[in-house]
């Protein structure tokens, strides 16, 4: 009984191929999010919010490295500019945003949708190559 769980044991790590391809859609997932969430702020810039935590859980680990490394990028972008728009809309005057919600949408959109799109283009660029990488079964 021993030696058949052992050498079952064995079947549990497999190596799998992760094609070039996906990893290079991977890498673009937060940043089509971050454009979809400044051109339609409400509500997609809230629920982007919340979906971008799970969108990094996710892709910050990824077997590629440059696909943990374009989703943190994209994430600096986002959580930088909403953490910058927490300070402005909380000390500003009561109908700042009523008067002035076009003007801080415009500026979020000249901020967020030109270095999202510069950041896809790079990584069209990149050479990407197919990962192999270790799975186990639990």
């Amino acid at each position: 009984m021993e030696q058949v769980f052992n050498s079952n044991r064995q079947d549990f790590n497999s190596t799998k191929i992760l094609s070039a391809e996906i990893a290079k859609k991977n890498a673009k997932v937060f940043y089509y999010g971050n454009i979809v969430a400044v051109l339609i702020p409400f509500p997609f810039f809230i629920f982007w919010f919340g979906a971008s935590m799970f969108v990094y859980a996710m892709y910050r680990h990824h077997p590629n490295k440059r696909v943990g490394y374009h989703t943190q990028r994209a994430a600096y972008y986002y959580y930088a500019l909403s953490g910058l728009l927490v300070p402005v809309l909380t000390f500003a005057s009561g109908d700042f945003f009523f008067q002035y919600w076009w003007l801080l949408w415009a500026v979020c959109a000249l901020v967020i949708i030109p270095i999202s799109i510069i950041e896809i283009l790079k990584i069209n660029k990149e050479q990407w190559t197919e990962t192999e990488y270790q799975t186990s079964k639990v």
